[in-house]
């Protein structure tokens, strides 16, 4: 028993004496105070972000200024139109889907080119076309087309449309000064003055020719004037020799020939021409 004891005493000895080494090994292994670990930037580095955050707010700055700038030059407006300004010109294109150019508007300080398959004018509700224009072709729907020059329209080539009609109280004249002026039409060409003269004029012969038809003169007074008059003479060939002059005759038919002028007329109804026309 005693020795049991004794063991008893020395293990817890023993054990105590572990617990105090293992206390004081403990106690040497901690710190004296707990490590303090900075956050944040700091030096050269938070330097570098103040200036980035800088340059970024002066970028910002000019931007602003710029875009103003732009505006009031530009008048960019929601009330004012849309102005575009060039020295030279001003260029707009369209493409398709595969680059290529489909049409082109360019405003230049001598002329307006239009360059595309074809042009159209309409309305300005968009529904009804007022001109279009392409490679064969130019078409203009509108009631009256007016051309105020005083030189008035001048066509290179020929012109097709129903009807050619002046302003009221204004006077209509188709001339050709160094050409001919021709009219034509399947059906025929009506040309009328309801208020006023006819006048119909050429610096050479003014030639009435119809190929199938008649031309026909429905007037209650025709007169021809300036016309020369003859002088009488007994012998018709001192009279041709004299002075060549003749009278216009109309035949039954409407066939016309010339006839020597006396004092008198010298048409026949029933000469030799009349008879055998």
């Amino acid at each position: 028993m005693e020795q049991s004891a004794t063991l008893d005493i020395e293990t817890l000895k023993i054990t105590q004496q572990q617990f105090i080494l293992a206390s004081q090994s403990l106690h040497l292994q901690r710190p004296g105070c707990d490590a303090v670990y900075p956050v944040g930037l700091y030096g050269w580095r938070k330097r570098c972000l103040y200036f980035f955050l800088l340059l970024l707010l002066v970028t910002m700055i000019v931007n602003m200024a710029l875009t103003v700038w732009i505006i009031k030059v530009m008048n960019f407006s929601v009330d004012s139109l849309l102005v575009l300004r060039s020295e030279k010109n001003v260029t707009l294109n369209a493409r398709n889907n595969h680059g290529q150019l489909t049409g082109q508007l360019t405003v230049g300080p001598e002329a307006v080119e239009a360059q595309c398959q074809r042009l159209e004018v309409r309305s300005r509700d968009g529904g009804r076309l007022l001109f279009t224009a392409d490679e064969e072709e130019v078409i203009m729907t509108t009631e009256k087309f007016t051309v105020t020059g005083s030189e008035g329209a001048v066509f290179g080539h020929s012109v097709e449309t129903p009807l050619i009609q002046a302003r009221a109280s204004e006077d209509l004249k188709l001339e050709s000064p160094t050409r001919t002026l021709t009219m034509e039409a399947p059906r025929g060409v009506e040309v009328s003055a309801a208020n006023g003269p006819l006048k119909v004029s050429g610096r050479k012969d003014l030639q009435l020719e119809s190929t199938e038809g008649e031309i026909l003169l429905d007037a209650n007074t025709i007169q021809l004037g300036s016309l020369p008059l003859g002088i009488y003479t007994a012998s018709p060939s001192e009279a041709s020799r004299e002075q060549a002059l003749y009278e216009l005759c109309v035949c039954p038919s409407g066939k016309i020939y010339l006839s020597p002028a006396e004092s008198s007329s010298t048409c026949q109804a029933m000469s030799n021409i009349c008879l055998w026309s």
